[in-house]
């Protein structure tokens, strides 16, 4: 009997739940591309071991490219799996990252191939630091990306002979020169963490006809280009006065609200918005099933223009009506009363508890009568 009313009791608590509105992020998506990378040294890790380093190239959904430099020295690169635009504090692993993200983050701004080399070079020297004859692409990659490590791996480059492999003492000195910039004093940080291509974020997501259902907030880095409306006739996107909001009215920091007029039928319906814009250096790609299917994470050095589309979804249900209360009656006299107030749980249940729990309770009356007659 226990049985039987817990199976009930689950089923009028599945009945009064409300479903969860969804909402999809904005992320961008891509694919490392295994042979649109631009090499640079083999690097000299001390005990870290040696590593070639590598500027990566990435192909995104929508065909635009970006640059990225590696942020988990200890796990394979994979060019099968997607990569997902993620904030700092998804990054998938312990160590450092999460501590020295901004001193990454700056690394990348005053690196190659966030400053150009003539730059570069005109900063090193106004750091009062020489290199040979400019700074080299390949100097710069390998010592933009050696510099990344230290801070997101916890690795050393050997100061004494950087490269591992045999190349010129002029090489081997401005690599060190460069690193040792990159890592100096000078890195104070950028603590700004880079805005996300395109995000909502919802405060609320369900609510009654009769009221704003939101804010959900936007986060974008680009312009929006579209606003689309999937919602059903009178209800309507607007800002938090009430204003019917177009494509023109939503940008980075907009707050929008789903209005249902009073009287509206029980519903859902939602919103999508598209953006186009770079994605910012110092973003974060992380393997879309890192916990099946570890990739190495990489961050944005550099990048084109991209496209990307970012959905919302809020549900509504209708205002309870008041009730009043029913009028007094003698014992026994069947009063006529309204209608019971809809709560979300069918009226008959209660009953059919109460019956199951008379008719347990006389079927166990009867047994137990035969059991003393016998």
């Amino acid at each position: 009997m226990r049985g039987g009313i817990a199976a009930l009791a689950a089923a009028a608590a599945v009945m009064v739940g409300s479903p969860a509105a969804l909402a999809d992020d904005g992320a961008a998506h891509g694919r490392v591309d295994g042979k649109g990378g631009t090499v640079g040294y083999r690097l000299n890790l001390g005990k870290g071991g040696d590593y070639i380093a590598e500027l990566f190239s990435m192909k995104l959904s929508d065909g635009s490219t970006l640059k990225l430099y590696c942020v988990q020295i200890t796990v394979g690169l994979r060019t099968d799996v997607d990569m997902v635009e993620r904030p700092w504090n998804k990054y998938p692993a312990k160590g450092p990252f999460q501590e020295n993200s901004a001193k990454i983050n700056w690394v990348l701004h005053h690196g190659y191939p966030g400053t150009g080399l003539d730059a570069i070079g005109s900063a090193l020297k106004k750091a009062g630091v020489t290199v040979h004859d400019g700074v080299s692409e390949r100097e710069a990659i390998a010592a933009t990306q050696a510099a990344v490590w230290h801070f997101s791996d916890g690795v050393n480059l050997d100061a004494t002979k950087p490269l591992a492999e045999e190349n010129s003492a002029d090489a081997n000195a401005d690599v060190a020169a460069l690193y040792a910039y990159f890592t100096g004093d000078q890195n104070k940080g950028l603590d700004a963490q880079p805005k996300p291509t395109l995000n909502i974020a919802a405060d609320k997501t369900e609510g009654t006809a009769g009221s704003k259902i939101g804010p959900f907030s936007v986060a974008t880095s680009g312009d929006i280009t579209a606003l689309t409306s999937q919602l059903p006739d009178g209800v309507k996107l607007t800002d938090a006065d009430g204003k019917e909001l177009k494509t023109a009215d939503v940008k980075d920091g907009s707050k929008l609200y789903v209005d249902v007029p009073a009287g509206t039928k029980p519903g859902k319906g939602g919103f999508e918005l598209k953006a186009t814009g770079e994605l910012d250096t110092g973003r974060l790609f992380v393997s879309e099933n890192y916990a099946r299917q570890p990739a190495q994470s990489l961050i944005v050095a550099d990048s084109e223009k991209t496209e990307v589309t970012a959905n919302a979804a809020a549900s509504w249900t209708e205002v309870a009506p008041a009730t009043t209360p029913a009028p007094t009656t003698p014992a026994g006299s069947n009063g006529g009363g309204g209608e019971l107030a809809n709560t979300g749980v069918d009226a008959a249940v209660p009953f059919t508890v109460g019956g199951l729990l008379l008719g347990g309770g006389a079927l166990m009356l009867l047994v137990n009568r035969r059991r003393s007659r016998a």
